[in-house]
């Protein structure tokens, strides 16, 4: 019932900026969570950032250059990443999560390189 779509991956060179976008279409309302998971090779899936309710929270490697922010009359979440980094190269899911379960989106993949 409820989908979730990811935009906005690409290849991009280290230091430059990047934007994705993520639109949940069902019962997600604005005080559900929605938010940013990363996955690079070889490694677990990592939290990126999260929002609810105006409230945000930042995974320590992404502080101060990647920001988070929301559309609630678009179900749109959107994460702007600035001095990208080789490291931050992962396919990035969005989520959406509800009482019951979470609902991701299919990924996108972010190659930066040096």
């Amino acid at each position: 019932q409820v989908q979730v779509v990811e935009s906005g991956g690409g290849l991009v060179q280290a230091g430059e900026s990047l934007r994705l976008s993520c639109t949940a279409s069902g019962s997600i309302f604005s005080y559900n969570p929605m938010g940013w998971y990363r996955q690079a090779p070889g490694k677990q899936r990592e939290l990126v950032a999260t929002i609810t309710s105006g409230i945000t929270n930042y995974g320590n490697s992404v502080k101060g250059r990647f920001t988070i922010s929301r559309d609630n009359a678009k179900n749109t979440v959107y994460l702007q990443m600035n001095s990208l980094k080789p490291e931050d190269t992962a396919v990035y899911y969005c989520n959406a999560q509800t009482k019951w379960r979470a609902y991701w989106g299919q990924g996108t993949q972010v190659t930066v390189s040096s």
